[in-house]
């Protein structure tokens, strides 16, 4: 979709775009490819989206992928959608291929389920309230930036997260993603995506390749899920709890903060069978230290 039609379709149905809702469309048919090739798309695979806007990269997952469900919150695109793409998400009847035919089956036909799901609701409280299995999905979106952390961090949680994340947003929050440690973006964000997902690169997006141009530049990000995953989900509320409570108040040294939570002996003893200096600040410790110490703290007395 160009952006001169973006303009049209816009204006005809005299809609006013919201920046609440975080309504900057990307319409550079390069980078909508590049996106769409980052997730390695094959007509197997059922694919996310959070966000379609007016459905420009939809229009490319739906050429690639097997099935796309996409959520959108905005009651006037999700009619834009509904009649751009009427052809993908109604179910189609398909004869039973005559060689097949047998007295009892003659006449057979079969439901061929639509291509294209659509759902009008918010997505980031329809994640919260509908746990669903995703371990055989995509997330392939240009995330609303107002809540696209809290999305990631619902959906890559788990077991029945996505096999890969391959989202747009604000290149702030994707520094924060594909951050190593001691680095100046290395916290929290960091620490519970990438608990389950592994950093596979990124890409710079100019603010001119969307409509309207956000005051902001972009960012797509692509993690991939780890196999085997790092902690047991038994363990992942204590992690999360270290894991906030370290960078609490990130100067400080985070042995201090941890007391607040757990037994000053307890935490003295992990800390000295991992090695960690009592001194030491949460950004200088790397995701593997605080599955361990996380590991360390659940053992029993």
């Amino acid at each position: 979709m160009k952006l001169s039609e973006m303009r049209e379709l816009l204006a005809r149905r005299d809609i006013q775009l919201t920046k609440s809702l975080g309504q900057n469309f990307l319409h550079d048919a390069h980078q909508l490819e590049r996106i769409a090739a980052a997730a390695e798309l094959t007509a197997a695979d059922k694919v996310l989206e959070i966000g379609p806007g007016l459905g420009p990269l939809t229009e490319l997952l739906l050429q690639q992928a097997g099935h796309v469900f996409a959520i959108e919150m905005d009651g006037r695109l999700v009619e834009v959608l509904q009649e751009r793409f009427a052809h993908h998400s109604e179910g189609r009847v398909t004869r039973v291929p005559n060689q097949t035919e047998t007295p009892l089956n003659q006449g057979l036909v079969e439901l061929v389920p639509p291509k294209l799901e659509l759902l009008h609701a918010d997505a980031l409280r329809y994640l919260q309230r509908e746990p669903r299995d995703w371990r055989d999905w995509k997330l392939v979106a240009n995330l609303p930036y107002s809540v696209a952390s809290p999305i990631l961090v619902e959906l890559a949680a788990g077991r029945r997260a996505p096999k890969m994340l391959v989202a747009t947003l604000q290149l702030e929050v994707a520094m924060r993603l594909m951050a190593q440690t001691d680095a100046d973006d290395y916290g929290v964000l960091t620490l519970l995506v990438q608990l389950d997902f592994s950093p596979r690169g990124w890409f710079k997006i100019p603010p001119g390749c969307f409509f309207p141009s956000p005051d902001v530049d972009s960012a797509c990000v692509c993690l991939v899920r780890r196999e085997p995953p790092l902690l047991a989900d038994e363990k992942r509320a204590a992690y999360v709890q270290i894991v906030k409570r370290s960078f609490s108040q990130r100067r400080k040294m985070m042995l201090k903060l941890l007391k607040q939570d757990w037994p000053k002996e307890k935490l003295d003893a992990a800390f000295a069978a991992l090695n960690i200096s009592p001194q030491e600040r949460a950004e200088k410790l790397s995701l593997e230290q605080f599955v361990a110490l996380t590991e360390k703290l659940l053992l029993p007395d």
